[in-house]
This record gives structure tokens, C-alpha cells and sequence, in this order.
């Protein structure tokens, strides 16, 4: 007898930590592998955030908070939407989670029915696509490439919608391309999506302080969709927090309503000493946390010259998070060493299993003809760990 759901049959692993966890056991068998899967900042938790969680515990914040969270957290959210994105949001508008994914599939939760269409622009993060079929929904995607630096346009999102067409969810900046769309594209987005007002915007912006040219902009900020778009974030990239677990969202009020019904059903409100913690964090000047930034951006400049010294790899050069994408369409179709590459998950392991060097396909973030590297690692590794690729790869250029 199959015991299992249909539903979770549905689901595939998170190819990130497939990857990750076959880099972990060949390096637990005296293999030396460079792992650059996972996308966590290597940065240890500030000082004054640690203390602040502290004085949590020395303050006894020992029980069950509210389920959206402590009225204090949702005003320093809120204070941080207006310091830093220009959003006007009550604290009634916002619902505090285990972290931004489950304030993803909250938003999710309370919008889609079985059969709804949820629209993905890739490359999009892994999870996304998984979150919408554990809601009964399809994702439509929406395809880029290295060409159109992986974004789409108003144009072709509109040609994707139906009637069936529920929400657009995306990540801005990108997990894995490392882009960003800019004030006009997003601009032209919101006239597309206003047309539509059955439409929900989930808009992932956990990378926003990771970037290194202007500020990003919130698709949240054009008055015409302010009341379909739910803003995702959280604290893991900014303040080296992933596992504190805490994210958020901000919606329009009859929303975040059914996100708090939704979370109080299933996991209530989230760690009591990561949330007082989280006020010290959201407080913070963010120049104080600068010094992250400016060591990924050295990172980032330093992996680009060198990935661009490896054959058959075409890169952007990444504008915001911790990524490279770089286009290995070049091997695909090749047989390499015995390996037949038929896409960039069999590339990925290839590069793993040879190089002794851990990434990720892009075929679960809807690209395969890329794979993502994580650049959150030591200067010597990436530069270790790019001079391996290299000299496997001239061997087939």
C-alpha cells in the first residue's frame, strides 16, 4: 500500500541541498571539496544582535508570542519599510514567520485554489515552483537567458496571463542571477498587473541589502498595485541570521489577515529570542553592517575576472546577492571524460565528481543551461576553487 499523498509525491528535493549534502559526504570520506552550493552569508551573527538575544533570554521571552509577532517587531518592520524602501505599512500589516519561505507559502496558502496559475520568471529560486504545487497550483514559466540579463518584460508577462493566472512571484534582486529589475522595468510591471487586479504580486526581496550599485526598488512602491503585492523578507542575508529563522511579509490588511490564520494553524508565531533580537537588527543604522557588503563585492570582483578565464563559460557580472550564473550551454550535448552532459544538473556533477568542486544545476531554477555558484565563501577557496574548473575545462575547449 502507497501511504504517501499525492501531494508530496508531487514534490521534488531541493536540488541546493542535494548538491550540498553530496559535497558533505565526499568530503567526510577524505575527499577535498570546495563546496560553493548553499547561499548563507559566512559572516558570524553582529555582536550587538547577539546581545540583544541575550537579554532576551535574561528577560525571560521564554513563551508564545503573538502568532504574526511581538507588536514591537512589526513596528521596527514597519519603520524599516519606510527608512529604507519608502513603504507605508501599519503593523497590522505585517505577519513575522519561520523565515521568508514560510512567509512565501503563507501568502501562497491564502491565495491559491487547485488549478490556479502562478507565473515565474526565470531563473527563479528553487523552492518556488515546489511552494506552488503543495498548494494545488501550476507554475507557468516565463524564460530568459544570459542575453536579456535574466529578466522579462511587461510584454511578456502580460502575454502569459489567463484567467486562470492568480499571482507573480519573483525574487529581486535574484536568486540565482544576481540582477535586479530597475525603477522603469518595474514600473511597466505594475501597469501590466494593475490591469489585473485578481492578480496577488509576491515580491522576494531577502537579497535587497546585498547589492553594490543603487538601492533596489520594491515593485510595492507604484501606488497601482500597492494592494495586490505581498513584500517578502526576512533577516538571514543582511544580518548573517539564517538560522534564527525569521522572515516576514507585508501586505495589504485583508491579506496579511489570512496569513496570520493561515501561520496560527501551523507552526504559530516564530522564535520568541530571534524576534527580540531581530528589533536590535532592523533598528540598526545598516551602514553598521556594511563591512559584509564590502567583502562579497571584493569576492564578486574576484571571482569575475577569474571565471571569465574558464572556457565555455558566458557570466554576468552579478549586481546584488552572492551568485554567478554563468551560461555552460557550451557542454551541453558533450560527453566529458566518459560523462554525457545533457544538462547543467549532470554539469554540476560533473564539476563535483572531477573538480572537486560543489554548485548547482540551473534546471530546478528553470534554466538549464546555467549553473549557480555561491561566492559567500573564503578568498582562498574561491580562487582554489576557480583554478580547479579551469584546468579540468581546457581539456575539452
Amino acid at each position: 500500500m502507497d501511504k504517501l499523498s499525492d501531494r508530496v509525491k508531487r514534490l521534488g528535493y531541493s536540488q541546493t541541498f542535494v548538491m550540498s549534502n553530496k559535497a558533505r559526504e565526499m568530503k567526510a570520506s577524505g575527499i577535498d571539496v570546495i563546496s560553493l552550493t548553499l547561499g548563507e552569508p559566512d559572516f558570524d551573527v553582529p555582536d550587538n544582535i547577539k546581545q540583544a538575544a541575550f537579554d532576551a533570554i535574561n528577560q525571560n521571552y521564554s513563551h508564545y508570542s503573538p502568532v504574526p509577532g511581538f507588536l514591537e517587531l512589526r513596528e521596527a518592520i514597519a519603520y524599516k519599510l519606510k527608512r529604507d524602501n519608502h513603504l507605508e505599512y501599519k503593523p497590522t500589516q505585517i505577519c513575522v514567520s519561520n523565515g521568508a519561505k514560510q512567509a512565501i507559502i503563507n501568502v501562497l496558502a491564502a491565495i491559491i485554489n487547485d488549478g490556479d496559475e502562478v507565473l515565474l520568471p526565470a531563473p527563479y529560486w528553487v523552492s518556488y515552483d515546489e511552494m506552488v504545487k503543495m498548494m494545488g497550483g501550476t507554475s507557468v514559466m516565463l524564460p530568459t537567458s544570459y542575453v536579456t540579463d535574466f529578466k522579462v518584460t511587461a510584454e511578456q508577462l502580460e502575454e502569459a496571463i489567463t484567467e486562470k493566472t492568480k499571482a507573480v512571484l519573483f525574487s529581486s534582486p535574484c536568486n540565482p542571477s544576481g540582477g535586479y529589475y530597475t525603477y522603469d522595468e518595474l514600473k511597466s510591471i505594475a501597469k501590466v498587473i494593475a490591469k489585473y487586479p485578481q492578480i496577488t504580486i509576491i515580491s522576494d526581496e531577502i537579497y535587497e541589502f546585498i547589492n553594490y550599485e543603487t538601492k533596489t526598488t520594491s515593485i510595492a512602491q507604484f501606488p497601482e498595485v500597492y494592494e495586490q503585492t505581498a513584500v517578502i523578507n526576512g533577516m538571514s542575508k543582511a544580518f548573517a541570521m539564517t538560522g534564527w529563522r525569521i522572515g516576514y511579509s507585508a501586505c495589504p490588511e485583508w491579506l496579511a489577515k489570512a496569513c496570520e490564520k493561515v501561520q496560527g494553524q501551523m507552526t504559530s508565531g516564530a522564535n520568541t529570542v530571534a524576534q527580540r533580537a531581530s528589533i536590535t537588527a532592523l533598528q540598526t543604522d545598516p551602514s553598521e553592517y556594511r563591512y559584509m557588503i564590502d567583502a562579497f563585492k571584493k569576492r564578486r570582483d574576484l571571482v569575475y575576472d577569474l571565471i571569465q578565464e574558464i572556457p565555455g563559460f558566458k557570466v554576468l557580472l552579478p549586481k546584488a546577492a552572492f551568485y554567478f550564473f554563468p551560461d555552460i550551454s557550451y557542454y551541453i550535448g558533450k560527453t566529458l571524460n566518459g560523462t554525457e552532459i545533457k544538462n547543467s544538473d549532470d554539469f554540476a556533477m560533473f564539476l563535483l565528481e572531477n573538480a572537486h568542486v560543489g554548485c548547482v544545476g540551473g534546471f530546478s531554477f528553470g534554466s538549464p543551461e546555467c549553473i549557480r555558484f555561491s561566492y559567500a565563501a573564503s578568498e582562498e577557496d574561491l580562487k582554489e576553487a576557480m583554478r580547479r574548473i579551469k584546468k579540468l575545462l581546457e581539456q575539452f575547449s
